[in-house]
């Protein structure tokens, strides 16, 4: 059985939004991220039997510094990834969306975050070279 994580025993934590469907790339990118220094939040993994799955969510946002989403052909319409970057959104100001792009254009970015700066997945490392420098601030 997975251990649940806390968020509070992390500096700089990551909250990794994907489909279902996206599960094995949302695994390796939470394992980049977590090479970084930085921690991540991943539902299928850190959300326990029993659990309360929207509040967990919300404190789970609430306890990021960032929101990653994996924006794929399965995911751009999924209701509960929209709700996620709809919550990182509007938690607070300044809050850091990163719009991960694989197999979708622009086009696909939800349009709450349009503004930010997209990443595609073969230029994933860039964003890690970002984040490292975040998580050692």
């Amino acid at each position: 059985m997975a251990k649940k994580r806390k968020a509070a025993n992390f500096k700089h934590q990551v909250f990794v939004s994907h489909a279902t469907a996206d599960k094995w790339l949302a695994v390796t990118i939470c394992e980049k991220i977590e090479l970084t220094g930085a921690s991540t939040f991943r539902d299928d993994r850190d959300i326990q039997g029993g659990d309360d799955i929207p509040q967990e969510i919300r404190t789970q946002i609430k306890a990021s510094r960032e929101l990653v989403v994996l924006l794929t052909p399965d995911s751009v319409e999924r209701p509960w990834v929209l709700l996620e970057v709809g919550a990182a959104w509007g938690w607070r100001s300044g809050y850091r969306i990163v719009p991960v792009l694989c197999h979708v254009t622009v086009d696909a970015i939800p349009d709450i975050i349009k503004g930010k700066k997209a990443y595609h997945l073969n230029e994933f490392d860039h964003y890690l070279e970002d984040l490292k420098q975040r998580v050692g601030q």
